[in-house]
């Protein structure tokens, strides 16, 4: 049996690249046939071009908000004037419609996203093998199966691999255990947290549940101390990470040494609040461009953050990794009753290209707050700081101090904005 779900996982890593770049213009130039806001987001574009990273990266980051807010506006008749009404209600960014997708799910907002009859529509498949799940097993499915679409994603990635699945979604915790006693699937698939309920709850019960052996988890934080407490237990758990809008991007292997990255999507980090990748090595905004005929979304900002890990992973799969979840990058805040988004701070860094990082940091209490633009600068004068306070003053309507620091000595935790406010 082999080690990998596809023996592309161990591909050369250039020759994936090349052929992951390869594919980029087609399904480019797909999306802009079939879905009218990427063709919008693309106009311009000679799509045919677009053969790199470096080229990608022309192209305008959209942010989940502005997906939610095409959506509303197309909702509410305020915009995609003759379009049909399936575009109009996703906002323009799906190349389906009913009949063709098999199912449609709701995220908060709402924001609507469609699964298409594509055999593992959500990529899940490929973190199920590597958790350990395969052929003819009972996976025992603790996600939910409606409004939101992570019940689907793990069914149909247990599907791909030839498992058998029992919808336990969530809640009714001592059917569960129930459940679990008399079906004895081999493994469990939902988040960690309901996991330990049902494992505490069949304790309570006197109830043994041996047959679990293997998780994947998804959908909350799995630190090591988790890890290990199911392990005491016989349970081998992973986490994969995945969104509603582009299925799974990344997942955990036998290394349990990051999170190697989904062979069909191109991932990159980019600074917060900006279009610009970052250098290797540091924090930023995981932002996708996901290669899915259906619902191609293109130079998509997560919104969440993390950082490449350089090498190889010990487990043999060739791919790129990041480290996982580590924040959030939308960390737009409020200052005297303005509003003061990461984007903001990414302008003034274009306006003076002498700084290398920044970092805002707002302090004080609420009511007197201080805001001071923390700089990385090889070189300055008072005259480059009042030039930099007067862009901070323009771009957000408030002023700030400006404080030079060495280069290298922000942390690299992908903070733009820092709020140190004491609001006791």
């Amino acid at each position: 049996m082999s080690k990998y779900y596809e023996d592309r996982e161990a591909a050369n890593a250039t020759e994936r690249e090349q052929h992951l770049l390869a594919r980029l213009p087609d399904a480019l130039r797909r999306a802009c046939e079939r879905a009218p806001a990427i063709a919008q987001q693309l106009q311009g574009l000679d799509v045919n071009a677009v053969r790199s990273r470096a080229d990608l990266a022309q192209i305008p980051v959209i942010r989940k908000s502005e997906l939610l807010e095409a959506q509303l506006a197309m909702r509410q008749g305020q915009a995609g004037q003759g379009l049909p009404q399936v575009s109009r209600l996703f906002g323009g960014f799906s190349a389906i419609g009913w009949g063709e997708a098999a199912r449609v799910f709701a995220s908060p907002g709402p924001i609507y996203e469609p699964e298409s009859q594509r055999k593992d529509y959500w990529g899940f498949a490929r973190s199920l093998y590597a958790a350990g799940f395969r052929s003819g097993e009972l996976v025992y499915n603790c996600f939910s199966y409606h409004f939101t679409p992570a019940g689907s994603m793990m069914e149909t990635a247990a599907h791909a691999l030839g498992c058998t699945v029992f919808p336990g979604g969530v809640g009714q915790t001592e059917q569960q255990v129930q459940a679990i006693a008399d079906l004895a699937p081999a493994g469990y698939t939902g988040t960690p947290s309901f996991l330990k309920i049902i494992l505490e709850k069949a304790d309570e019960l006197g109830v043994a549940l041996p047959s679990l052996k293997r998780a994947l988890f998804s959908g909350e934080a799995f630190p090591p101390s988790l890890c290990k407490w199911f392990a005491e237990r016989g349970i081998n758990g992973y986490q994969a990470y995945g969104s509603a809008d582009l299925g799974m991007m990344a997942y955990e292997t036998s290394a349990r040494d990051g999170l190697v990255v989904n062979e069909d999507i191109i991932l990159e980090i980019v600074r917060p609040g900006s279009n610009e990748p970052v250098q290797d090595g540091e924090v930023g905004e995981v932002v996708v461009t996901t290669l899915n005929p259906d619902y191609p979304l293109v130079r998509f900002g997560t919104g969440d953050l993390s950082v490449l890990m350089p090498g190889r992973s010990p487990c043999g799969r060739s791919n790129m990794r990041i480290k996982g979840w580590m924040g959030r990058a939308d960390q737009t805040t409020k200052v005297r009753g303005m509003f003061v988004h990461p984007a903001q701070v990414a302008s003034v860094l274009k306006r003076h290209p002498d700084i290398q990082k920044a970092r805002l940091v707002i302090s004080g209490k609420v009511g007197s707050d201080v805001m001071a633009l923390q700089v990385e600068v090889v070189q300055h004068d008072q005259e480059a700081l009042a030039r930099i306070a007067g862009s901070v003053r323009e771009l957000t309507k408030l002023r700030a101090d400006i404080e030079p620091v060495a280069p290298g000595s922000l942390p690299n935790d992908g903070k733009v904005i820092d709020d140190i406010r004491n609001y006791e």
